[in-house]
């Protein structure tokens, strides 16, 4: 589930930690990895057990209706096809979903007022007309459904962000990543493919043999970079002109830091990938000069790291 970007982004958040508190020790600062990974994939299934509450509450709105004193014709004879979709049934049905959401101890039933207002957001869009509309009922097009819910409604959703800083610190940056599995899912089942738990790594994910670990790539690049914290950064601030060194950012300086550690740590990742990985993140953990920052420091560093024999790259393309 994990690919080398988010990993990567995790490596820098524990190790950013470890800078604003160096008593940290590395078992700790291991810790502090496995968990925020495990914390990825079970906002994807917390996401994911969203689609049976808001299953009752379209079932629970019929309901209502139709005890009214004087009900409507369509209140009477409602449109029962998002109520009874198939999907909310196959994981109400499906006994290792329920067992692992339970044994998590996932629940929305705390959080109704966004259950409601997310369900009341659907019912105003094209999409959701369209499907009502449609005579088909089937497992795809309930998926097909559920993934433009996925992708539509919870990214800018102030209060659903509310609700996951108040669940985990680990979850608020990872809701983007979490919903786009959700839809990977979804559209498995479309297919005709059964829902299992995702392996926590992506490399646990291919058939192929011989596919890099990406935990011990992670697990490396961290012990890599907390070892050689002091020596990293000692170089980065010789290199920043005195005057520039009181604004230099602690998360640049981790950027950097783990670039340096990865170009080390891994003799077989291109010297350009690496720079462009910690570029492209500090894109959204930096400041608005932190790309060129990172961007020139990296190639600096690396290139004099390079001549001194403290990093060796051998082979085409690796340079």
């Amino acid at each position: 589930m994990l690919n080398r970007r988010i990993l990567r982004i995790k490596a820098f958040k524990v190790l950013y930690s470890y800078a604003e508190n160096q008593s940290m020790s590395l078992k700790e600062a291991e810790s502090q990895l496995e968990i925020s990974c495990r914390a990825t994939r079970d906002l994807y299934l917390f996401m994911l057990a969203i689609i049976s509450p808001l299953t009752a509450e379209a079932a629970e709105r019929i309901r209502a209706a139709r005890e009214k004193f004087n009900p409507t014709e369509e209140e009477r004879n409602p449109n029962m096809k998002f109520a009874e979709n198939a999907l909310a049934k196959y994981f109400d049905d499906d006994p290792d979903f329920r067992k692992i959401i339970g044994r998590l101890k996932l629940s929305w039933d705390q959080y109704d007022v966004l259950i409601r207002k997310t369900y009341e957001s659907i019912r105003t869009k094209d999409w959701y007309a369209e499907y009502m509309a449609s005579p088909e009922r089937s497992l795809k097009e309930d998926c097909k459904l559920f993934e433009h819910i996925f992708e539509e409604e919870f990214v800018d959703s102030a209060e659903l962000e509310e609700i996951l800083e108040d669940l985990s610190l680990y979850w608020i940056d990872d809701l983007a990543y979490a919903l786009s599995w959700c839809c990977h899912s979804l559209e498995e089942l479309s297919r005709g493919k059964g829902w299992t738990l995702l392996p926590l790594y992506k490399s646990e994910m291919s058939a192929k043999s011989g596919v890099d670990s990406d935990k011990a790539f992670v697990t490396k690049l961290l012990r890599t970079a907390f070892a050689g914290f002091a020596q990293y950064s000692a170089k980065v601030a010789e290199t920043v002109p005195k005057w520039d060194k009181e604004r230099l950012f602690t998360t640049d300086m981790v950027l950097i830091v783990c670039g340096l550690a990865e170009a080390k740590a891994f003799p077989e990742i291109p010297i350009k990938v690496t720079i462009n990985e910690y570029v492209e993140i500090s894109k959204y953990y930096g400041t608005p000069k932190s790309r060129s920052f990172v961007n020139g420091l990296l190639d600096k560093l690396i290139r004099e790291m390079l001549e001194s024999g403290e990093i060796v790259k051998a082979g085409r393309g690796l340079m």
